[in-house]
């Protein structure tokens, strides 16, 4: 930008009143420039030295005329707004898309709560529109309009309990296509299986290298005290995180809940109804959002593979838990005899159960491996790591081809063996997208 002096500089150079010869002619104007004293020696100076004074300084005024009536100084200055993120949000249902009249009703002491044995009211997905449903959104959080340039569409609108493997390969597939058409992804899911669907989409797309950040809420966008606004608008930011300061690469599967980021696969539902109802109790949060975002950078996951995704899971798998003093035999019986394929077995502590050949679990798990079944050794404990080894019982697990390895959710261990039956050349305990 030009000072008021450069303007004024340039005005005058160009001003049809600069002063004329007899002759009519324009004359060139001199600068005389005051007398200076010389950096050494006596104020005083001769005629030939203020001479050359006077001649390098109207060289210099040629010059800086000159400049200044360039066209490039001329020209106006333009500012370029920079396109604002694509970001694609995905309404997958739960809470935050019920018919909140149908779904809920206040209590004696005024809370809204979901109506007796319904479960909430979800509106068919082939009935709403994704403008109108956009716009609602838009309406609720304005926000969301300076942050980025959204689209919406609507995969399906029901209660997560009844959203498992066939809607996770959907989701994926969705994402894949539309990876190098947006900047971002927004999920909107329920609550309740968020963390299968979040462990999923992390271990079905590893190398997207693109932020895909699933979120909720625990009340309906359209009640009052909703917790689905601002968990848009947190999850909105950490979406676009990389496009305004601090910058942050965000390359994976995240979950925004309550004002926490984290890593999808690590994520757990620990509270059915508090706004701060998810946690990653086994790794740090990637960001807190509260005044500002602070951000755990070396907490991020760095993406290193080439992307592969992967559209195939095999569902016949069970969560086992090791229950004091009961027989598995009798109470879990012959699981691959019923088709089961895969095993997340819940030990105690770092790996442990009991060893005794009467307890039966060891002749159990013998007996289940010998007939294929896949088995991870799991914890019931939710933060710690894993060291069966330690244990005879652990060690034996091992030995009969058990597998193990540092700390998972159960929610990941269960969907990962999912995806090893289906690519038998995956190792449950190698890490693929930062769950172990």
């Amino acid at each position: 930008m030009l000072s008021a002096k450069h303007v004024l500089c340039c005005s005058s150079g160009n001003s049809s009143s600069a002063p004329r010869s007899s002759s009519g002619k324009r004359r060139r104007p001199v600068v005389v420039q005051p007398k200076q004293p010389p950096i050494d020696g006596p104020e005083s100076s001769s005629a030939s030295d203020k001479f050359h004074t006077e001649l390098m300084h109207d060289d210099k005024h040629k010059q800086h005329v000159a400049q200044q009536q360039s066209p490039a100084a001329q020209a106006p200055v333009v500012l370029i707004a920079r396109p604002l993120p694509r970001v694609l949000l995905l309404h997958c249902g739960g809470t935050m898309g019920m018919d909140a009249g149908e779904s809920f009703e206040q209590d004696l002491d005024g809370h809204q709560v979901l109506k007796r044995a319904s479960g909430g009211r979800y509106i068919p997905a082939q009935a709403l529109k994704p403008g109108s449903m956009l716009g609602e959104v838009l309406n609720v959080v304005p926000e969301l309009k300076a942050i980025a340039d959204v689209h919406l569409r609507i995969v399906f609108n029901m209660d997560s309990s009844n959203v498992g493997p066939k809607q996770w390969v959907q989701l994926a597939r969705i994402l894949d296509t539309n990876r190098d058409h947006y900047d971002a992804f927004v999920l909107a899911c329920g609550t309740d299986t968020l963390s299968y669907i979040a462990a999923a989409l992390s271990l079905m797309l590893v190398g997207f290298k693109k932020p895909i950040i699933i979120t909720g809420s625990q009340l309906p966008l359209a009640l009052p005290r909703s917790d689905a606004r601002q968990n848009l608008l947190d999850a909105m930011c950490c979406a676009t995180a990389a496009f305004s300061p601090p910058h942050v690469n965000l390359q994976e599967v995240a979950v925004c809940f309550g004002g926490r980021l984290m890593r999808g696969n690590r994520t757990q539902k620990i509270n059915s109804s508090a706004y701060q109802a998810f946690d990653s109790l086994n790794y740090p949060h990637l960001a807190n959002l509260g005044v500002s975002v602070d951000w755990d950078v070396p907490a991020l996951l760095k993406v290193n593979t080439v992307y592969r995704p992967r559209f195939k899971l095999e569902p016949r798998v069970i969560r086992v838990p090791i229950i004091p003093g009961s027989d598995p035999r009798i109470v879990y019986g012959d699981l691959a005899g019923r088709g089961v394929k895969g095993m997340v077995l819940e030990a105690f502590g770092v790996g442990n159960m009991p060893d005794r050949a009467d307890a039966g679990w060891l002749p159990w798990l013998k007996a289940q491996r010998k007939k294929g079944v896949l088995v991870y050794l799991s914890s019931q404990c939710t933060v710690g790591s894993l060291h069966p080894e330690l244990y005879r019982s652990g060690s034996a697990a091992l030995r009969l081809g058990v597998e193990s390895g540092p700390q998972m959710t159960a929610e990941c261990a269960a969907v990962k063996l999912m995806l090893c039956l289906s690519y038998p050349d995956l190792p449950l305990g190698s890490p693929l997208a930062g769950e172990l």
